[in-house]
């Protein structure tokens, strides 16, 4: 390729655009500041659900090019297409799937991360970034119970974090391809679909899956899981992994963790423990007692952007032994051969410990809002909800018309109306079409034992009394608005 000092220059001028000095980056700042200001304001008493007619495709109306806008314009843009429709992350009548939080204060982190912009992927490229997400991963290990030998990921969320779960438990029990097909994964109908999907990705989509049978509560039952792997060695199958949840995503069950535990360890089965919703409760006493045995895990999903209220992207692993995440994970190329220069393997890197070699700066989202505010908030939010929880399923139940399932180990009731006649299951999917429409709270549903149910989950940070009680109102409201309408 040709090339000439005057292009190079020419070139260089154009991509000014690029590097915006101070004055210009304070006039941005102020008004992507005033954006999120009024956002923030409005969030308390805004809707949960928002339809609109073009679902946000407006904004394909103005296609990326040659042509500029400015930023006034783009927050316009943002504002009626992008922020308005679906879900509002964050506001108080969000109480459908596992609702996440908009933390203030970690905003501030992802934008000091973006920002700075350090590389995660080794320790010598960013040592103190390094130090931090360490530091977050054992101040989790132990209020969770791990032992020092434990290490872990910052991970984008709950499906790459049971991924790395599913991966170091293969390579730790020394599963070859030969024995793929003889593998037996034991879990329940409430596993997270993400376990399944995290087998089929690690090569695993051969292993048998064998169903343990759940309780009246939905929690796996110890005494069939013990009978079933009995059965399957006696066929000459190899029985490898145990998946219990702490907190289903369907009804918010924990299964016995102490007995599920002791069972995986008299039988030499890896046990994996999908927390990405529950595990965090175990930062208060309450929560505490309901996951008893969560430390006796092999390893361990839990999310931040569920259980701690930062932005969606938070997850994180724990594995009881680190010499088994790196056996999983480790890597070697010659041109990072500088990273052994001064002794940088002192500390264990993201990319030795995680599939991911380049990824953000996760630690900072999380590591300022509990330095700025300390632990006693996330602990005091984290009771507040399992009390809410066991309030709407009292209250609820005196609404007549409306039957409740068992009283809730976490913060999701899973509840359902009985219209005085015509079909259950259409005037409940009826019921939460119209709670959802009417936007102030919303709700989600699923299916159990053939029967469509509803769910309420409360763990959106600004999901408080008051909103449990408004969630009861409009649930009553449009219950015999239906009824009425016939």
């Amino acid at each position: 390729m040709e090339f000439s000092r005057k292009r190079i220059r020419q070139l260089e001028e154009v991509g000014q655009a690029l590097a915006p000095d101070s004055a210009q980056r304070a006039e941005m700042l102020s008004e992507v500041n005033q954006y999120a200001e009024a956002f923030m304001e409005a969030l308390p008493g805004g809707r949960a659900f928002t339809v609109t007619d073009d679902q946000g495709s407006g904004l394909l109306d103005s296609p990326i090019g040659e042509q500029t806008i400015n930023l006034d314009q783009a927050l316009r843009l943002l504002d009626e297409h992008v922020f308005r429709p679906g879900v509002n992350i964050g506001a108080p009548g969000t109480m459908a799937y596992i609702p996440p939080s908009s933390l203030y204060p970690s905003a501030l982190g992802d934008y000091l991360a973006a920002v700075t912009n350090r590389y995660m992927g080794m320790f010598f490229a960013a040592p103190g970034a390094v130090r931090m997400e360490h530091m977050l991963l054992r101040w989790m290990a132990d209020f969770i119970g791990y032992p020092e030998t434990s290490a872990g990921d910052l991970t984008s969320g709950g499906s790459i974090a049971n991924l790395t779960g599913v991966v170091t438990a293969r390579d730790a029990f020394g599963l070859a391809g030969a024995d793929y097909q003889r593998a037996v994964v034991y879990l329940t109908e409430g596993t997270h679909h993400s376990v399944d999907k995290a087998l089929r990705i690690a090569g695993l989509g051969e292993c048998i899956r064998r169903n343990i049978a759940l309780d009246e509560s939905y929690r796996m039952r110890p005494d069939d899981l013990s009978r079933a792997i009995q059965e399957d060695r006696r066929l000459g199958f190899i029985p490898w992994l145990v998946v219990a949840s702490a907190g289903t995503t369907d009804t918010g069950a924990v299964d016995p963790l102490d007995e599920i535990a002791q069972i995986a360890r008299m039988n030499q089965l890896w046990l994996h423990v999908d927390g990405a919703y529950g595990a965090m409760f175990a930062l208060c006493e309450p929560g505490r007692r309901v996951l008893r045995g969560i430390e006796r895990s092999d390893s361990l999903t839990l999310d931040p952007h569920k259980g701690l209220f930062v932005p969606v992207g938070s997850g994180a692993v724990l594995v009881r032994e680190a010499a088994h995440l790196l056996k999983a994970h480790y890597y070697d190329a010659s041109y990072l051969q500088d990273r052994d220069l001064f002794a940088f393997r002192e500390v264990l890197s993201p990319a030795d410990l995680s599939p991911e070699l380049s990824r953000p700066f996760r630690g900072l989202r999380l590591w300022l809002p509990l330095m700025l505010l300390g632990v006693a908030p996330f602990r005091a939010l984290l009771e507040e909800k399992l009390l809410l929880a066991r309030c709407f399923h009292e209250d609820i139940q005196q609404v007549d018309g409306f039957e409740v399932g068992p009283e809730p180990d976490l913060s999701i009731v899973v509840y359902r109306y009985l219209p005085k006649r015509g079909d259950a299951n259409e005037f409940n999917r009826r019921l939460v079409e119209s709670v959802v429409r009417d936007g102030r709270i919303f709700i989600s549903s699923t299916v159990l034992n053939g029967d469509f149910t509803l769910r309420l989950a409360v763990l959106a940070s600004q999901t408080h009394l008051d909103t449990v009680e408004l969630a009861v109102e409009v649930l009553s409201d449009a219950a015999a608005r239906i009824e009425n309408e016939g």
